[in-house]
């Protein structure tokens, strides 16, 4: 083993984390009081284990590791209570995530990459390009590290996947971290959020329990959808379509499809009639979300006024369309996707010029 370099002990999906521990640990009960420190506790330190003998919690501490990625910014909470936080990872790369608190329920938003290969044209994070997976323990400890931060019971706690990067392409990950995430959140307050990576898509149909799914689709027909989503060339809408249409969904459950708002762009009469033939047949909800506007994305796009949302909105209604507004939480942190990672490149690009 190299302990110059121990594994993580968040990083190894349950069964193999039983099988690591029962190579040192005794009795075997032992095993049990440790998975609940780590995946109900959330602690981030051996020492914390205050019911493991201290031997043993030595032992562990010699082989493993249970560390979380480090925060290196909190912006102040926003008016609507919402906070955003920048982490550092060990190889350096930085992520984000945001803590959104909505009465009796709290939101975590977490990022699944360092970075999105995916290229989206209006995401901060497709701008500055892509990066790595992140490790199961490095998604924890987001979830883990705001969770206490904020004494948040874990009964009222709902987990989106719609942070930096794309889930689906971050598959066996993202397992492991739902299967310890099961633990405490039942799976439908969970929700992974995907441009629509069909066998992404497909393979997570197949697992026994499931996240809510969130597709973007963000346009109405292939072509600007594939000027605003280059990935989506080698998913085509139809074939999307057609894949969610199969996809099992749990009574009183739905897919949800976002669609970014761009005035002028995507946000017609026209448009929102289009959008209403396309889901038609899918047990789904639209989720319409204004777009956020940034320096670092292309000067066209533009948030809609508030008129054209609403007639958007009541086209669709109007239509049989189940839809809920996203009013941007935390617009004043800069809460969108990879903002506050812009920011800091940005700040660091100006410091080096």
């Amino acid at each position: 083993m190299n302990t110059s370099n121990p594994t993580n002990l968040y990083d190894l999906a349950p069964p193999r984390l039983e099988q690591a521990l029962g190579a040192i640990v005794s009795p075997p009960f032992r095993v049990k009081q440790i998975e609940e420190w780590m995946y109900v506790r959330g602690v981030d330190a051996f020492d914390a284990m205050t019911n493991i003998p201290k031997e043993l919690r030595g032992a562990l501490a010699e082989h493993y590791t249970i560390a979380f990625p480090e925060v290196v910014e909190r912006t102040t909470p926003a008016t609507d209570g919402s906070q955003k936080y920048l982490f550092t990872l060990r190889d350096g790369n930085r992520i984000e995530a945001v803590y959104m608190p909505m009465g009796d329920r709290t939101s975590v938003c977490l990022s699944s990459q360092a970075g999105c290969a995916v290229g989206c044209t209006f995401c901060v994070t497709g701008f500055f390009g892509a990066g790595r997976n992140l490790s199961p323990g490095e998604m924890l400890g987001q979830f883990f590290t705001i969770q206490h931060e904020h004494d948040v019971p874990m009964e009222s706690m709902n987990v989106v996947f719609m942070g930096m990067g794309e889930p689906l392409l971050n598959f066996e990950n993202m397992v492991t971290t739902l299967d310890v995430l099961y633990r405490s959140i039942a799976p439908k307050r969970i929700t992974v959020s995907t441009s629509g990576i069909i066998p992404g898509i497909e393979e997570l149909a197949k697992l026994p329990r499931r996240p809510n799914l969130a597709v973007s689709i963000n346009a109405p027909d292939r072509r600007r959808r594939e000027e605003i989503m280059p990935i989506t060339k080698k998913y085509p809408l139809e074939e999307l379509i057609a894949s969610l249409k199969k996809y099992p969904s749990e009574k009183g459950r739905e897919i949800t499809i976002e669609y970014v708002l761009l005035a002028g762009y995507n946000d017609s009469h026209s448009d929102a009639l289009a959008l209403a033939k396309l889901t038609h047949g899918l047990r789904a909800k639209v989720n319409a979300i204004p777009f956020n506007e940034d320096p670092n994305l292309p000067p066209w796009m533009k948030r809609p006024k508030e008129g054209s949302i609403d007639r958007f909105v009541d086209t669709l209604v109007r239509n049989g369309v189940q839809v809920t507004v996203r009013r941007s939480k935390g617009r004043d942190i800069a809460a969108a996707c990879g903002q506050l990672r812009g920011k800091s490149v940005a700040k660091s690009r100006a410091t080096r010029g």
